[in-house]
């Protein structure tokens, strides 16, 4: 990991305790902070509906030195060079859609879930559209993807996305996610996939987001967790038998990660499964504080930012058995 200049970084107590509680060994702990003190890496993905990640590389190399970490997904690449503020963004290689500013743990969730070809695939919480857009491309355009959202202005952007990167098999809905989960389900409209990548409390982002903490509490982490259970309860309803849903955040607190799967676990016929990632993963905890979960929480994934050089992330891959 190259130290870059460190951001201005200070936790908040809190979730420093909690942390602390989480990677007990205190070396651990200490590469954890050391690596959140540091911006996060310039990654993007290829936008394969587009151009094929060889000519893109072909084409960005005429200005940045760009590598691609994963043999087996060559889409996947990060720009080393020293870059200008916004200079990725507004490259024209951006601009025409071929490629997607997208961080790698974000990508994660549509590798675990992997749509194909002709599929139904509900993405319940979608803008601002990096996985739908990522889903379109691994569907090469073909099957249905309902992108949902509940914020108007969040769906904007998500449309503009969808336009930029030439993704046209997506219907675009504006719903309370456990809402329109429900009324589909009432209506016999089933899924292939799901992805519920739900809202949550965000401690994962403090390299591109420090001010993230600046609202943590332990009340908004309770607030998420009950609307994460609520989302991913309606989502399995309209899930076919047989057919997949990855559950996903961008935190760190096990009452949003570990105690949501523990639920699905205990209250639906919903089968987990393992999932193979080209990061380096850690198993979901079996305990937290005085609360014990469904030992099967321990195939889940949690993504730290110092085993990767990335954001933080965690993930589930189940299927419906009944």
């Amino acid at each position: 990991m190259s130290d870059k200049k460190l951001k201005v970084y200070e936790p908040n107590p809190e979730f420093e305790a909690r942390m602390k509680l989480l990677l007990k060994d205190k070396e651990d702990y200490t590469e954890y902070i050391r690596v959140c003190r540091i911006p996060a890496i310039n990654s993007i993905r290829c936008n394969t509906l587009k151009i094929s990640p060889s000519e893109l590389k072909k084409k960005l190399e005429k200005k940045w030195t760009v590598k691609q970490p994963y043999k087996e997904y060559p889409e996947i690449m990060i720009i080393t060079s020293q870059l200008a503020p916004g200079e990725i963004g507004k490259a024209v290689e951006h601009i025409l859609g071929y490629y997607y500013i997208q961080e790698i743990s974000s990508m994660m969730p549509m590798l675990a879930l992997k749509p194909e070809e002709n599929e139904i695939l509900l993405d319940l919480c979608a803008s601002p559209g990096s996985k739908t857009t990522q889903a379109s491309a691994m569907m090469n355009n073909k099957g249905t993807i309902i992108a949902n959202d509940v914020n108007i202005g969040r769906l904007m952007i998500l449309s503009t996305n969808m336009q930029r990167c030439g993704a046209t098999n997506i219907i675009v809905t504006k719903h309370e996610g456990s809402y329109l989960a429900s009324k589909l389900s009432k209506n016999n409209f089933m899924f292939d996939k799901i992805l519920v990548d739900a809202p949550c409390s965000g401690e994962g982002t403090i390299r591109s987001s420090p001010k993230t903490l600046s609202n943590f509490s332990e009340n908004l982490i309770k607030k998420m967790s009950n609307t994460q259970k609520g989302l991913i309860a309606n989502a399995i309803k309209c899930l076919k038998v047989n057919g997949e849903l990855v559950y996903s955040t961008c935190t760190h607190s096990p009452e949003e990660n570990e105690e949501i799967v523990s639920y699905i676990l205990d209250n639906f016929q919903m089968e987990i499964l393992n999932i193979e990632l080209p990061l380096k993963t850690r198993p979901g905890i079996t305990e937290w504080k005085d609360k014990k979960y469904n030992p099967l929480v321990k195939k889940a994934l949690r993504i730290y930012p110092h085993d990767n050089d990335t954001e933080g992330f965690f993930l589930a891959k189940f299927r419906k058995i009944s």
